[in-house]
């Protein structure tokens, strides 16, 4: 590409007028390529390559070990919170309800036995008082009496708790019935996720807390990328993006930073960034290749000039203008945004065109030529130039 660079500009010398010569050594005039400066906006963008993942996931697993009578969900379907996903079988849990009712019904039975034999207790506890106090009764039958119904008031209470025992055995029982019945949960505020991974199938025995699907949250969709020091330095949170994906090369996806790594890889000594993608119509999925573009800066009113036309002379940044006396100038300029093909700039003396090809063989004032314009000549032009006749 050099090569054909310098043949390019070796021809425009050779096709120059010999006659045309600038500067006060009468040197040759150089042949070299322009363009016009721009003004406006101008923003820096930088893309970088990442994955897309999902904001929110969860394992589904039983609370019990079981075997799995019957699996409700399958790969990618949707799962509400709270659905039943899967069922074990509860015959020895119906058992152990059934049970717990049977306890519950003898201590309400002992229970009630031990209030008729309190209340027993008292009457006859009164009756001996009354006959202590007509002195027909000693004080020792007396003492009996009271023994009798202080007993018979341990004995409810002995009854009372019993019951409390058994209706709590009963609660457990029907809560442990309940966990046959494997249900989705998760603790973010989402309302439904997509089963992302299916680890079991019907007919399975599994363990308490062994994970059964995975689900996700696929709307909004985190991006993750990694960006150097120099990058970091211009991120920050809400920051917006776009983003692009192999699977949907024509359409652009909004992105918005939310996440900013506190802390640098040692090893690549890159930063993670997160950025929220809202997915409204789940086309996109975890795991796809991302390539997020971010605007890091922006200049709204910008003096604009081909990255092409930058050179240093004596250590000094700048570029060579041209006016209509075909004369070049060199130009100081500090270089703001700088993208791949044009760069913001501020200078003095930026007026006319600027070289963007030859400006290394021009010297400050020194004439210029320009073949493009010399070559912008309309087809009617030319034919009425031919034998000198229209």
């Amino acid at each position: 590409m050099v090569l054909g660079s310098v043949l390019w500009l070796v021809a425009l010398r050779l096709m120059a007028a010999p006659q045309e010569t600038g500067g006060p050594e009468g040197r040759p005039a150089v042949p070299v390529e322009v363009a016009e400066l721009e003004y406006g906006p101008l923003e820096q963008r930088r893309t970088f390559s990442g994955t897309l993942s999902p904001r929110a996931e969860a394992s589904v697993a039983p609370k019990i070990s079981g075997r799995i009578e019957r699996m409700a969900v399958n790969l990618g379907d949707v799962v509400l919170r709270g659905q039943v996903i899967a069922e074990l079988d509860d015959d020895e849990a119906q058992q152990t309800v059934a049970e717990a009712e049977a306890e519950l019904a003898v201590a309400d039975a002992n229970l009630a036995e031990a209030n008729s034999a309190l209340g027993t207790a008292l009457r006859d506890y009164e009756r001996v008082q009354t006959l202590q106090q007509r002195g027909i009764a000693s004080e020792s039958e007396l003492d009996v009496a009271l023994a009798a119904r202080e007993a018979r008031q341990a004995e409810l209470a002995v009854a009372q708790a019993q019951l409390r025992r058994s209706e709590a055995a009963l609660a457990a029982a029907r809560i442990r019935l309940g966990y046959t019945q494997v249900q989705a949960t998760w603790a973010d505020d989402d309302s439904e996720r997509v089963v992302a991974e299916r680890f079991v199938d019907a007919g399975d025995t599994v363990g308490a807390n062994t994970a059964l699907i995975r689900v996700v949250q696929l709307d909004p969709l985190d991006a993750i990328i990694f960006v150097t020091e120099r990058d970091y330095a211009r991120m920050s949170l809400g920051q917006t993006a776009t983003l692009q994906t192999d699977a949907f090369p024509a359409q652009s996806f909004e992105a918005r930073v939310v996440r900013l790594a506190p802390v640098f890889r040692q090893a690549s000594r890159q930063a993670r960034v997160e950025l929220e993608v809202p997915n409204p119509d789940q086309r996109l999925k975890p795991g796809m290749f991302a390539r997020v573009t971010v605007v890091l800066d922006r200049i709204e009113e910008a003096t604009i000039v081909p990255t092409s036309a930058l050179l240093t002379r004596e250590g000094q940044t700048g570029v060579f203008m041209v006016g209509e006396d075909k004369i070049a100038h060199f130009r100081p300029v500090e270089v703001g945004i700088r993208t791949i093909d044009r760069a913001a700039v501020a200078g003095e003396g930026l007026e006319g065109r600027v070289v963007t090809l030859g400006q290394q063989l021009v010297e400050d004032g020194g004439n210029v030529t320009i073949p493009q314009d010399e070559t912008e000549v309309t087809p009617a032009t030319r034919s009425t130039t031919r034998g000198g006749r229209p």
